[in-house]
C-alpha cells in the first residue's frame, strides 16, 4: 500500500491485455476505462480519421444494445461514459459509483468488442464529424494548433489532423472502420485501467470472460515522427494576429523529459512566467499567452501560442524568439524551482480523482510498461535544476528548425530563418 493509502495491482491476461488497477481507500466512486495504443499516427493515408470517426461510433449500439440501451443503462445508475482519440492513444472511459464497475465493464466490452456500425449510424455521425472539422475551421485558436502540428511534421501520419479533412472522412465506411479495429485494436496494445472503489480480483474475472477470447495480432510500427519545420501563413481580416510557434522537445523515453517540462513552465506556464511577464505585463503586446510541452514516443513539441493585434504580431513573435535564447544562458535557480513546484502540484492534485489515478496507469503501462511510483516521477522532477533547463534551453533553440503557424491579420510576423538567427542569438 503507498503512503496514500491506495494500493496497485497488475495481471496479464494470456492474450497479452493488462490490467491496473488502484483502490483509492474511503471514495464510494471509482473511474475505469480501456485504452489503446493506436491513433491518429497509425492510420494510413487513406484512414485519416477513422480512429476519430470510431470514437464517434463507440456509443451508436452493438449487436446487443442499441445507442438509447447504453444511454439509458449508464444513467440509470448515475454514470458517466466517454471517449477520446490522441495521436498514440484512444481510450473509452466510465464514471460510476464502485457497486456499477461490474456494469460500466460490460458496457464498455460490449462497445469494444460487438460495435453495430450500421450504415444509418455512420451516415449520421459522418455529418456530425463534417460539423465538428468546419467548426475547427472557424475557431482560429483550435485549427491553428492542427496546422503547426502539420508544418512541424508535413507529410507524416504524425502531422495529420485526429480529426481527419473533408475529403477522407467522406469516405469512410464500414469497411474502413471494422478493418481498423481488426488491424489496431489487438489485445497487446490494451490496457484496462480502474481507480477507487474497485475489488482487483472481480474486475479481473470479469474482464477474463470479456476480452480473453481475442486474439494477438501483429501491428506494424507506426512511422517514425520526423519533425522538418517551416511555415504556414493564413493572412485574414481578423480581430486577433494568432501566432504558433513549436521547437522539437524530448520525447517520453529521453533522459532530458523533465527538463522540457520544467521548462515549458518557466517560460509560459502562469502568470509569473516570463512570457507572460514580458509580453502581457510589461510590454501589454497580447492578452494571451501560453508554453506547453507534449512528450510522444519518438519525439515531442515545445509550443507557444499568443493572440495579438496586427501592430503587435511582428514585435511579439520576436521577444517569444528572444526569450527562448535568453532561457539558455539566463535561467535562474529561483524561477526553475517554481516551475518545479508548479509541475509537481499539478501531477499530485491530478491524482486526487480517480479518473486521473487510472488514465495514469494506462498511459504509463502503454509508453513504458510499468507504472512509476509517485515518488521517482517526483524525484525526476526535483532534479531538474537551472543547469538542466538551461540545457533544455540550448538544445531546442540551437536546433536549427521550428514550425510557425500564423492566422490572421499577421503579414508583418517575420519568418522562420528571421526568427532562427534570433533564436541563435
Amino acid at each position: 500500500m503507498s503512503r496514500d493509502g491506495s494500493t496497485l495491482r497488475i495481471d496479464t491476461l494470456p492474450n497479452g491485455l493488462r490490467i491496473a488497477t488502484e483502490r483509492m481507500e474511503g471514495l464510494a466512486s471509482a473511474a475505469l476505462g480501456v485504452w489503446i495504443g493506436v491513433g491518429g499516427r497509425h492510420e494510413s493515408v487513406k484512414e485519416t480519421g477513422v480512429a476519430h470517426f470510431l470514437e464517434h461510433m463507440a456509443f451508436k449500439g452493438t449487436a446487443t444494445r442499441s445507442a438509447l440501451d447504453i444511454a439509458v443503462a449508464i444513467e440509470d445508475v448515475g454514470g458517466y461514459l466517454n471517449a477520446y482519440t490522441s495521436r498514440e492513444a484512444t481510450a473509452y472511459y466510465a464514471r460510476v459509483l464502485g457497486e456499477d464497475v461490474p456494469l460500466a465493464m460490460d458496457l464498455l466490452a460490449d462497445i469494444l468488442t460487438k460495435p453495430r456500425f450500421a450504415a444509418e449510424d455512420i451516415e449520421l455521425e459522418r455529418g456530425v464529424i463534417l460539423q465538428e472539422i468546419g467548426q475547427a475551421l472557424d475557431t482560429p485558436d483550435d485549427i491553428i494548433f492542427d496546422w503547426l502540428q502539420e508544418t512541424a511534421y508535413p507529410d507524416q501520419a504524425f502531422g495529420r489532423p485526429i480529426l481527419g479533412e473533408t475529403h477522407h472522412v467522406k469516405g469512410i465506411g464500414e469497411a474502413e472502420l471494422r478493418g481498423f479495429v481488426e488491424r489496431c485494436y489487438a489485445p497487446e496494445r490494451m490496457v484496462i485501467a480502474a481507480a477507487g472503489d474497485v475489488d482487483h480480483d472481480a474486475l479481473v474475472k470479469q474482464i477474463e470472460g470479456l476480452f480473453g477470447h481475442l486474439k494477438r495480432r501483429d501491428l506494424a510500427p507506426a512511422e517514425p515522427a520526423k519533425f522538418i519545420g517551416g511555415e504556414k501563413r493564413f493572412v485574414k481580416d481578423l480581430e486577433q494576429a494568432h501566432f504558433t510557434l513549436a521547437l522539437e522537445a524530448p520525447g517520453w523515453n529521453a533522459d532530458d523529459l523533465y527538463s522540457g517540462q520544467v521548462l515549458s513552465v518557466l517560460l509560459g506556464g502562469g502568470m509569473s512566467s516570463r512570457l507572460f511577464q514580458e509580453a502581457r505585463e510589461k510590454r501589454g503586446l497580447c492578452y494571451t499567452i501560453f508554453a506547453q510541452a507534449s512528450a510522444h514516443e519518438d519525439t515531442g513539441l515545445m509550443t507557444i501560442y499568443a493572440g495579438t493585434g496586427a501592430g503587435e504580431i511582428k514585435g511579439l513573435a520576436e521577444l517569444v524568439a528572444d526569450e527562448l535564447h535568453r532561457a539558455a544562458s539566463e535561467t535562474t535557480e529561483e524561477e526553475t524551482a517554481r516551475a518545479r513546484a508548479q509541475l509537481k502540484a499539478g501531477l499530485l492534485m491530478g491524482l486526487e480523482s480517480p479518473f486521473g489515478r487510472c488514465e495514469r496507469l494506462a498511459r504509463s503501462l502503454l509508453i513504458w510498461d510499468r507504472v512509476w511510483p509517485q515518488e521517482e516521477t517526483v524525484a525526476r522532477i526535483e532534479a531538474v535544476d537551472a543547469a538542466a533547463a538551461r540545457d533544455a534551453a540550448a538544445r531546442m533553440a540551437g536546433s536549427g528548425k521550428l514550425a510557425l503557424a500564423l492566422y490572421g491579420p499577421v503579414a508583418t510576423t517575420p519568418d522562420p530563418d528571421a526568427l532562427l538567427a534570433r533564436l541563435a542569438g
